[in-house]
């Protein structure tokens, strides 16, 4: 490949979406706050830089993956931070879920070094991301986009362009906020139906086979009735994306009631313990 990528942040996707460039044969370095998830990408020929700054300093593309805004704000303009690493033309890529006023200052902090920017976060979750099968919710000029397309391919299935930088953000916490939605109301008519009598696996059947159920729900309505609740996307990161989503509405004069409620169903559940547990743990709440 023509463009060395550099990955920052080696979680539940980051070193998926590293190993998906490697099998495309992408130049890949790889940097993450702890070593250890780096060991396995550098047995498959990744490199393992010492800092964010130099996992930058040796690449083209630059792409970070972290868990929220201040994560995101210390990999980039911490002490050896990405951008003080950033190759002037170089082309940085923001893929975590973060508010959309702190991705519009981080493209102007990454323009004032001479690079480029893209906000990019991904929709889908750990299976989706061992298939290549993420999509990208792109926020940028077409340029960027059509510079960056290679590695999206690799990464994922479909790339949708949103708008200017920030919109990507954007839609990531609506596509986020709509599955909390959606798993609030099957959590509490699961409840419902079950304090009425309605056994919790004949109640999951019956919802998913109805017209209005999506896939998603299929499959979250499913893990709830088995109380199976291992780790895919958990309470605290949905509970974080609600809040951010609230946040965001707000700065633009937007109301989110539904979405209010949502989140104080999740708070609940990061309140009693559950916060690493996946969001399907919010059925517990109901339970009898």
């Amino acid at each position: 490949m023509s463009e060395n990528v550099a990955i920052i942040g080696l979680g539940a996707m980051g070193r998926r979406m590293a190993g998906r460039l490697l099998d495309a044969g992408f130049d890949v370095v790889v940097w993450n706050r702890s070593a250890g998830p780096a060991a396995d990408l550098v047995a498959r020929g990744a490199r393992a830089a010492e800092s964010p700054r130099a996992a930058a300093a040796a690449a083209d593309v630059v792409i970070a993956c972290v868990t929220d805004d201040d994560a995101s704000r210390a990999v980039w303009l911490g002490a050896d931070g990405a951008l003080a690493g950033l190759r002037a033309g170089a082309l940085a890529i923001e893929s975590s879920t973060l508010t959309p006023g702190w991705v519009r200052e981080l493209a102007d902090s990454v323009a004032g070094a001479g690079a480029a920017f893209l906000d990019a976060p991904v929709v889908g979750s750990r299976p989706q991301a061992d298939q290549g099968a993420l999509i990208h919710l792109v926020g940028g000029d077409e340029a960027a986009l059509e510079r960056a397309r290679p590695a999206f391919d690799a990464i994922g299935g479909r790339v949708e362009p949103c708008g200017p930088v920030g919109s990507g953000a954007v839609m990531k916490l609506a596509v986020n906020a709509l599955l909390a939605l959606e798993a609030a109301g099957v959590a509490e008519l699961l409840g419902f139906a079950a304090a009425a009598g309605v056994a919790p696996d004949r109640a999951a059947a019956l919802l998913a086979a109805m017209p209005v159920t999506s896939p998603a729900m299929t499959g979250f309505t499913a893990l709830m009735a088995a109380k199976d609740h291992a780790p895919r996307f958990t309470v605290a990161l949905i509970e974080k994306d609600l809040r951010y989503a609230r946040d965001a509405a707000a700065a633009v004069g937007a109301e989110l009631p539904a979405v209010d409620g949502a989140r104080e169903v999740f708070a609940r559940a990061l309140a009693t313990g559950r916060g690493e547990a996946n969001f399907s743990a919010i059925a517990e709440l109901y339970e009898r």
